[in-house]
């Protein structure tokens, strides 16, 4: 009897501590997540910050953003590659230097040397992609980040001739080869690239060897396209507009930051021209890149490419 009493004894106490049993969960309260880096360590992450400016978008331009072709963010000092002359050794890569910058939360301060002040919001679009945008003009410039020893500095050369051929003053001829056929082109002993795809944006002399680039005659002005070469990015075509004698046809090759050749097709004389004085775009004034797209708007198309 005992047993049993103390059977129904235990059973009893089971189903009131079962019955009285009510779970509770606890959450903790939420908090904001805070962003794992700076603003600033953000921008000093990557050494170069390459400007894609065929993603660019909004009412007008910044004058240095749409110049540069990277710009680098380091210990508070704004650097920039403007120039494709010297690019990947000047100033170590990182180009020169042309302000300053600070951040607080998402906002990116930049003082530039010649422009002035410019305030940009930063969002973050993935690992290696940033947007500025400047809110005065509804303007949006994307970055994509970069180390210098995995920059391919050739590939940003070799897409941009046209801007590198801009950056002298004018290109002299210093070697016609022995071979060929006599041309028209044989004379000219001067050439010069200006900014823009419209009318007037190229400039030839037949002034002497020699002859200080200040006091160049211009005979002739007319327009250039330079167009890629399939298969081969180290080859671009190049046509001359001269109204006399019809468009003149070259192949295009860069020997070095100040050297190019010109091989004449249609006689198989090949060219040397050397550039003379070194325009180094910093000022307000000058190149300013374009996106592919407004290039092809206002380019009068002279090639057969």
């Amino acid at each position: 009897m005992k047993t049993v009493k103390l059977f129904f004894g235990v059973a009893l106490a089971t189903i009131m501590f079962t019955s009285c049993y009510t779970e509770v969960i606890v959450e903790d309260p939420y908090v904001d997540p805070v962003p794992s880096i700076t603003l600033r360590e953000l921008v000093s992450s990557y050494e170069l910050w390459y400007v894609d400016i065929n993603r660019s978008s909004g009412n007008g331009y910044i004058p240095f953003m749409q110049k540069a072709f990277t710009v680098s963010f380091q210990n508070g000092t704004l650097y920039a590659n403007n120039n494709l002359v010297g690019i990947g050794e000047q100033g170590y890569g990182f180009g020169i230097d042309v302000g300053f910058f600070d951040t607080h939360n998402f906002v990116l301060d930049v003082s530039h040397d010649i422009d002035g002040f410019y305030s940009f919001e930063v969002t973050q679009l993935n690992n290696n992609e940033i947007e500025l945008y400047y809110r005065p003009l509804q303007l949006s410039y994307i970055l994509v980040g970069y180390q210098r020893s995995t920059f391919d500095y050739d590939a940003l050369f070799y897409d941009n001739i046209h801007y590198f051929i801009q950056e002298y003053v004018a290109w002299e001829k210093t070697y016609t080869s022995p071979y060929g056929d006599p041309n028209e082109f044989d004379y000219e002993n001067f050439l010069q690239f200006l900014p823009g795809g419209g009318n007037g944006n190229f400039r030839s002399s037949e002034d002497p060897n020699g002859t200080n680039i200040n006091y160049i005659y211009w005979d002739y002005t007319g327009n250039y396209n330079v167009d890629d070469v399939p298969g081969d990015r180290y080859l671009k075509y190049l046509t001359l507009d001269y109204d006399y004698m019809g468009n003149e046809y070259f192949e295009l090759s860069v020997i070095n930051d100040h050297t190019i050749e010109l091989f004449h097709e249609f006689s198989g004389t090949l060219y040397r021209f050397t550039g003379k004085g070194y325009i180094q775009y910093r000022s307000s004034e000058g190149k300013l890149r374009k996106s592919k797209k407004d290039i092809e708007k206002e380019m009068i198309k002279i090639s057969k490419f």
